[in-house]
């Protein structure tokens, strides 16, 4: 308070020598940094202490040292839209230091160094299996703070946590398991021996809507086969990217070995970039969207790199006339809902047989009106808020395309059986939405990132099939029904 005081004292003179519109940003600036004192001073943040986070943060891990020189942002609690801590991101300078050490960390961390204190594959798996164990140590904190800085609901929170875990035990076994082949050779008294070695360097930028499984995913396989990694997290979760280093660095430390072997920054699009363009990367592994994601390919097949995209997602559920429909909606309502609709994973349309078609969608609505919104961290909320405002605006935008498009094709039905609006609040809460609209819409065939289901009728399988491919998107697709002749005729 008295650092505020003298601040507010000192203004006035401070105005005449400089712009309004500066003068106001040095408000703006102190208001954000006083509000987040207050936050952090919260009692349901003090697990945050625990997971080696304050109010203010350095952003960037880089040769083994905590580090930040570029901006300073705000990591928000979407559920109220306030602030929960800063942190001090990364700069292209940052980039550059960190990338120099983790070159030359991975040297010893591959295996190709002709010292002897290289580190063979089972030993790196010793590594990730510590990885693990340190995650299990703070399963809960990192669960909550998933919760709190991302908005999907504490279940869900431990769950991605504990999916790094998981992925931990399968890579200390596949430690043990990198196998190269010998190989008849048609030469007499010849054989070829296949062997496979580490790229060097993995990059993996990472989306907000699972802010550390997909880093887990990726981290703990390229580690076990000697690579170095180099984690860019999303922007809007920094916290989660601080944290997660935090656990890892301090079980290299432990072991005596180069930080440098897992670099991590916080920051913006420049760093993405600078990944996407880095010759010292071999690999980058990207989740975001579409858009993005085609341009992060451009920029690595220019250099021949190598790419992993998951990207956005368009995802069917197809329900048969056989189905157990009370099992078909429970699953769907997760489907649909879960994470607030932010998954590339999520159910966005819902094919019905005709003859079970309001059945089902009587079920749905029912339990629609059961789902608990509010606050992620609260025991028996189903429904978070969306991740950002922007989010919730990109909402409303799209229920009024929905609307608009729905009187196109009125003749085919076409409207909204609930939700579909925002709800008032300090957070971006939306209410889950069910629109009966013609799978030939425009709106169907792109992907609104929020708790929004198409739900559509069919006559036969392979009406089904056709309307389940339809669209320009991918990567899942679900069915309900007890014969497996559908079964296989549906997965080809």
């Amino acid at each position: 308070m008295i650092r505020l005081s003298l601040y507010i004292y000192r203004n006035p003179i401070l105005h005449f020598v400089s712009s309004p519109i500066s003068t106001s940003l040095s408000l703006l600036t102190l208001s954000l940094q006083f509000e987040v004192q207050m936050s952090f001073a919260k009692k349901e943040y003090e697990f945050l202490k625990e997971i080696g986070l304050g109010p203010h943060n350095l952003g960037c891990y880089a040769s083994g040292v905590w580090r930040g020189n570029g901006p300073v942002i705000t990591s928000i609690n979407p559920s109220n839209n306030q602030a929960i801590a800063e942190v001090t991101e990364a700069s292209t300078e940052d980039y550059e230091e960190g990338m120099k050490a983790c070159f030359e960390a991975a040297k010893t961390w591959m295996q190709v160094s002709t010292s002897s204190n290289t580190i063979p594959a089972p030993k790196r798996g010793e590594i990730v299996r510590q990885i693990g164990d340190a995650l299990r140590a703070k399963l809960q904190q990192l669960g909550r703070l998933v919760s709190l800085e991302m908005g999907k609901i504490l279940a869900e929170g431990i769950g991605e946590v504990q999916e790094i875990i998981d992925m931990c035990d399968f890579a200390v076994g596949l430690s043990r398991q990198l196998n190269g082949s010998i190989i008849p050779s048609e030469r007499p008294n010849h054989m070829m021996l296949e062997m496979w070695n580490p790229l060097g360097i993995v990059g993996v930028i990472t989306a907000f809507n699972f802010p550390c499984a997909v880093l887990g995913w990726n981290a703990c396989l390229a580690l076990v086969c000697g690579d170095c990694v180099v984690w860019k997290g999303a922007p809007t979760t920094p916290l989660i990217t601080i944290a997660m280093t935090k656990i890892v660095a301090g079980v290299l430390e432990k072991n005596n070995l180069p930080g440098a072997i897992f670099t991590s920054f916080c920051g913006g699009a420049e760093i993405g970039q600078a990944i996407a363009k880095d010759t010292r990367i071999p690999l980058v592994s990207f989740t975001g969207s579409s858009k993005v994601g085609l341009m992060v390919q451009k920029t690595v097949n220019e250099r021949f790199g190598k790419c992993l995209l998951e990207l956005s997602g368009n995802n069917a559920i197809i329900v048969m006339d056989d189905a157990d429909i009370q099992l078909a909606a429970r699953s769907v309502l997760f489907a649909a809902v879960g994470t607030a609709g932010q998954r590339c994973t999520t159910c966005r349309r819902l094919l019905l047989h005709e003859s079970i078609y309001q059945r089902v969608l009587d079920q749905l609505l029912e339990v629609y009106k059961q789902v608990k919104i509010g606050d992620p961290l609260l025991s028996g909320t189903l429904l978070g808020p969306l991740h950002t405002r922007a989010a919730r605006e990109n909402f409303e935008k799209g229920i009024e395309i929905i609307k608009s498009q729905a009187l196109a094709v009125s003749k085919n039905g076409g409207k909204i059986l609930t939700g579909g609006s925002a709800i008032e609040s300090e957070g971006n809460f939306v209410q889950p939405t069910i629109v009966e609209i013609s799978p030939n819409a425009d709106v169907v065939k792109e992907e609104l990132f929020a708790p929004v289901l198409y739900v559509m009728k069919f006559q036969t399988l392979k009406e089904a099939i056709e309307i389940n491919n339809s669209v320009p998107q991918g990567l899942s697709s679900s069915m309900f029904t007890h014969k497996p002749e559908v079964i296989f005729k549906w997965i080809g």
